[in-house]
């Protein structure tokens, strides 16, 4: 990953996980190593190929791995790195916050 980070640690954060589906990957990912098929289904309605760049471009900031098994057809694995991981108070405190706004103004 390049080392070109905004000096604003918040706009670094949202840099790297701003997308709207990134999110949702890292959410799942949370419950372990899921395959491309599994996180397809589970993250929602996106396509194949935002997916595929959603993806890359975690795997080049360093929050996911990637492992593809010699198989046909290709098996592919991706999984939280350790940086990832550390995302999850993140997203914890980002469910405490929307349950009570649905509470609140709905």
């Amino acid at each position: 990953m390049e080392k070109n980070l905004p000096a604003c640690p918040v706009e670094t954060t949202l840099m790297l996980i701003s997308d709207r589906w990134k999110v949702l990957i890292i959410r799942d990912l949370l419950d372990g190593t899921k395959r491309f098929g599994e996180l397809k289904k589970s993250v929602g309605n996106v396509s194949q190929k935002v997916l595929t760049a959603n993806l890359r471009s975690m795997e080049e900031s360093g929050l996911l791995t990637r492992k593809v098994y010699p198989e046909v057809p290709p098996k592919v694995e991706y999984t939280l790195t350790e940086t990832g991981y550390s995302l999850k108070p993140i997203l914890d405190a980002m469910v405490v916050w929307g349950t009570e706004y649905k509470q609140k103004n709905y």
